[in-house]
């Protein structure tokens, strides 16, 4: 029995646009409610997010049953750790900060056996396999590793081209946030300048034969950057989903 096969990487590979969402609490409950909600896609949060190896596991086991697919976002490219997050069964990763080819290269190496890569070989008891019962795991895993990373700031964007050449890469995720701090606009994300290097990036990602990503937090910007043509959009994140809602309600009911 081979690999299951990852839906989320052939979508991305035939160019259809995927529609996702942040799950920031590092809960399964609420990443077993936001995978309820019909989101494409679910990032499971290990850097900013209170997550460790354990509660990433029990999320991914939470979205087990959704038609969501969960991409599990690493705290930092670490060889190690992405072994790790591999064996619980992940299937996509994200990896924030990748500012060079060479990076690229080495995170390509860390999701793929050997001899292709250096993932170490012992996913026979491991959440990956279905605790061994996936027998031809290791032989058929590395083609449905979805591998995106991170490109956000002035020197990823110089780098961009080269990160786009890596074979192994399936798409480029442009961090906002990081990229308009990174640029001298802090909290500006919608400064033209920072539009223009986005629009930019994501024109040349997607001439490259790659899936450009990006997440928004506002209308305006979920428009403004499906119009760039971002393939896997980020509408929200659930912790500002929550307060957003629960703000307004408190707010509406109190004034009475």
């Amino acid at each position: 029995m081979p690999a299951a096969q990852n839906l989320l990487k052939q979508a991305l590979s035939k160019g259809d646009r995927l529609i996702g969402c942040w799950s920031s609490f590092g809960e399964a409950v609420t990443a077993e409610i936001m995978g309820s909600a019909g989101f494409d896609w679910l990032v499971i949060d290990g850097e900013h997010a209170p997550n460790d190896i354990r509660s990433m596991r029990d999320q991914l086991m939470a979205l087990a049953a959704s038609p969501t697919h969960p991409v599990v976002r690493v705290p930092v490219g670490d060889t190690a750790l992405i072994k790790m997050v591999l064996d619980i069964g992940a299937q996509t990763i994200l990896v924030p900060m990748v500012n060079s080819a060479e990076q690229a290269r080495e995170l390509v190496r860390a999701c793929r056996y050997p001899p292709e890569g250096v993932r170490g070989v012992g996913a026979a008891a491991a959440r990956a396999t279905g605790y061994g019962s996936v027998t031809d795991y290791i032989q058929s895993a590395d083609d449905q590793i979805c591998l995106l990373v991170q490109v956000e700031n002035r020197a990823g964007m110089t780098a961009l081209d080269e990160i786009l050449s890596v074979e192994g890469v399936d798409g480029v995720f442009i961090g906002p946030a990081d990229l308009s701090a990174d640029m001298g606009f802090p909290g500006k994300s919608d400064a033209p300048e920072v539009q223009a290097a986005i629009s930019d990036a994501i024109a040349r990602i997607k001439a490259a034969g790659k899936a450009p990503g990006i997440l928004a937090t506002n209308d305006i910007a979920r428009q403004a950057y499906m119009d760039m043509g971002a393939q896997f959009l980020a509408v929200g994140i659930d912790v500002m989903l929550l307060t957003q809602a629960a703000r307004a309600l408190a707010a509406e009911w109190t004034a009475k």
